[in-house]
């Protein structure tokens, strides 16, 4: 492995580790005719694609003509909520080379942590699937300030690891995501799944985690370091 190992991989969970954005689709729309709207068009969806929940909540309530009030935000919620935990409690499906990748990383003793805009209750549904012993830290979008696209969940797990998060490479799957870790300054693994990513430069792409291991991370890890110190001259 190379010498220039990250000290710690952050993964983002939704689209990345488990392709729960599939069942998220579902409780989207499921919640928009609930609403009285509907159909959910692929603009709005899009728009939804890795923020957190008051985001998605406010694009169903204004694709359906409803004003925003808190009591209806907050009903909007618990609707919403609960269709993704009934769809989430049937099991979610991998996304290909998560868990070989997962299992690399760990046997390496790199220290992960999970790193999502999903919330709390949802995010321990899913670790019923992924498996919380992989992960040294969790950190969720209703545990900072501001979510994702802002870096505060992925200066959170970093400090928590008791690492830098420059030193760290992220793993992303959506703008929202991507521009995040941007943000804290880690290098960034892009695995495209629902929608495009802007490549940046401090950026990697590839289609997908299938055959990528961690001495695989470590030399994407340290080709973004040296080309984005090349650039900065």
């Amino acid at each position: 492995m190379p010498a220039d190992t990250p000290a710690a991989v952050l993964f983002d969970m939704d689209g990345t580790l488990v392709d729960s954005e599939k069942l998220w689709d579902r409780s989207l729309v499921d919640t928009l005719t609930w609403l009285g709207g509907g159909p959910l068009t692929d603009e709005a969806r899009r728009e939804t694609v890795g923020g957190n929940l008051e985001f998605s909540i406010g694009v169903l309530l204004r694709e359906a003509g409803v004003s925003s009030t808190p009591a209806r935000v907050e009903e909007t919620a618990e609707h919403l909520l609960a269709r993704t935990e009934e769809l989430f409690l049937l099991g979610l499906p991998w996304r290909p080379g998560a868990q070989e990748l997962l299992a690399s990383i760990h046997d390496a003793g790199v220290p992960m942590a999970l790193v999502t805009n999903t919330g709390r209750r949802l995010t321990d549904l899913a670790l019923r699937t992924i498996g919380t012993r992989w992960f040294a830290a969790t950190v969720c979008g209703d545990e900072v300030e501001h979510g994702k696209p802002a870096p505060d969940v992925y200066l959170r797990a970093a400090a928590l690891l008791g690492v830098p998060a420059q030193e760290c490479v992220a793993v992303e799957d959506s703008p929202t995501g991507a521009a995040a870790a941007d943000a804290a300054g880690t290098v960034v693994l892009v695995v495209p799944c629902e929608v495009p990513v802007p490549d940046g430069p401090r950026r990697a792409r590839r289609d997908t985690l299938a055959g990528l291991d961690v001495g695989g991370l470590a030399t994407l890890f340290t080709d973004v370091r040296t080309r984005a110190a090349s650039h900065a001259r």
